[in-house]
């Protein structure tokens, strides 16, 4: 019986892998992005029965069968070169800039002051070569792979290392198979770290939410988004920051000096922390990381370390809610002129509540009710920020945050086609599954106490002191 349940998970979890190859070689982000999204939820699909099944395999083939799928997972994503997004050309021209030593921060791609640093992969030439719909202008006769061409990089410093570390160790002309490569061991990488935790505090079952989750090989590995590095840190901080503070802290500092997104992680790891040296412990070993990170390129650079920050923020409409798709939950209950304030209050009494009600033992639960919550608020039309939250889900167990990713795949590939109402549709439903997931884990835990009550009291009242109980 036992061997039945191994066999039967491992023949979803490889069903799962042979759909992810053409889902991730499916050329459909612009030209049939619906029928993309079909196959999208065919993954998802079989991603969720594979990772149900697991709940019955014994035990000691729990950790293998998982790291197995890990790296089976994991290699789809090196089937293609990337199908949905255009981001991993920016980090190859980040690293050749800083390769040939110069700062990054300094010029944009466009800048003609770098043109002898351009080749025919990411510039590409002539009008056959340009055609596409993912190439951008540049000057007369060339375009780029490279998305918004015009502006200076929006990386932090630890990116910007880790692209230029992948430059200096791949073979020449290999193109995106490096960041590929790199992006799939450091996916790898996580799932060993979340096996290792969970072992010590939690079910290592839970790490397959990480290992065998569709968003993986399509986001972190296919598309190589920096967002795994981020993570593989937050995962490592989170896994030791309730016994050593600061060791914990120095790598939640790394984590943000990668992608800023991490930094909602802060109030979860100081769950339920009372003393300020704590406190002083994670956050000082923070901003010392982030600082020191960011003062190499500071001290070479010409231009503003943020780059296109400021810029980004305002393009997405995160600063003015009716700029776009943001804030979509909040703007269909209330006026747009609502949705920032209404955002910062929430989160304000969310963080609050973890900082005080939080356990100090399991940090990733305080941390993915705030990233979650920040998430559902802020409803982002980018899939790949969801890989934090997928590695929190692994930690914590709670599941239904998954619908939250998928929501975002949702936006991503679909929006454009479906319409401005998919985000409100996609975060509506990801919410209610949530709300569903709290009401059912509720229950289960007031019944269980109930019946442990009841096995515990006496079967008649007790005798008045002094005197002996009948039997």
């Amino acid at each position: 019986m036992n061997s039945r349940h191994t066999a039967v998970a491992a023949l979803l979890m490889a069903a799962l892998t042979a759909t992810l190859v053409p889902t991730v070689r499916k050329d459909g982000y612009f030209a049939d992005p619906v029928g993309l999204f079909w196959w999208y939820a065919a993954t998802w699909a079989l991603f969720a029965a594979a990772a149900w099944a697991l709940r019955r395999v014994p035990a000691r083939h729990v950790v293998p069968l998982v790291l197995a799928g890990a790296v089976a997972v994991a290699a789809t994503g090196l089937v293609a070169a990337p199908r949905t997004s255009t981001d991993s050309f920016r980090y190859a021209w980040d690293g050749r800039v800083q390769a040939a030593g110069i700062s990054p921060y300094d010029h944009s791609p466009a800048d003609p002051a770098l043109a002898r640093l351009r080749d025919d992969w990411l510039f590409p030439q002539g009008s056959a070569a340009c055609a596409g719909p993912d190439r951008a202008p540049v000057v007369d006769g060339t375009c780029t792979r490279i998305n918004r061409p015009q502006v200076h990089t929006i990386y932090p410093p630890v990116a910007e290392g880790y692209f230029l570390l992948v430059r200096a160790l791949s073979p020449p002309d290999v193109r995106h198979k490096a960041l590929q490569t790199g992006a799939a061991l450091l996916s790898v990488a996580t799932a060993c770290a979340l096996v290792l935790v969970l072992r010590r505090r939690g079910d290592p079952r839970h790490a397959v939410y990480w290992a065998w989750c569709p968003a993986v090989p399509i986001e972190a590995v296919n598309n190589a988004h920096v967002d795994v590095l981020a993570v593989l840190l937050s995962v490592a901080a989170l896994g030791v920051v309730a016994r050593h503070k600061v060791t914990g802290g120095a790598l939640l500092g790394l984590a943000i000096a990668t992608k800023m997104l991490p930094a909602v992680l802060l109030p979860g790891a100081l769950s339920g922390v009372r003393r300020t040296r704590d406190v002083v412990g994670v956050l000082v070993p923070a901003a010392v990381v982030v600082a020191l990170a960011y003062l190499p390129y500071v001290l070479n650079s010409r231009s503003s370390v943020f780059g296109y920050l400021g810029g980004y923020a305002e393009e997405e409409g995160y600063e003015d809610a009716t700029a776009g798709g943001r804030y979509a939950l909040l703007r269909l209950l209330f006026p747009d002129a609502w949705a920032l304030p209404l955002v910062v209050v929430g989160m304000l009494a969310v963080v609050a509540h973890v900082l005080r009600r939080g356990d100090p033992a399991r940090p990733w639960s305080g941390a993915l009710l705030v990233t979650g919550t920040a998430f559902l608020l802020m409803t982002p039309g980018y899939s790949w920020y969801a890989l934090l939250l997928i590695a929190l889900v692994a930690l914590d167990g709670r599941w239904e945050w998954l619908g939250v990713a998928l929501a975002g795949a949702a936006v991503y590939i679909a929006g454009r086609s479906l319409g401005g109402a998919t985000g409100t549709v996609a975060y509506a439903l990801a919410g209610a599954a949530v709300l569903a997931g709290w009401a059912l884990r509720r229950r289960h835990t007031t019944t269980a106490d109930s019946r442990e009550a009841d096995d515990h009291s006496p079967s008649e009242p007790a005798a008045p002191a002094g005197e002996p109980r009948t039997s």
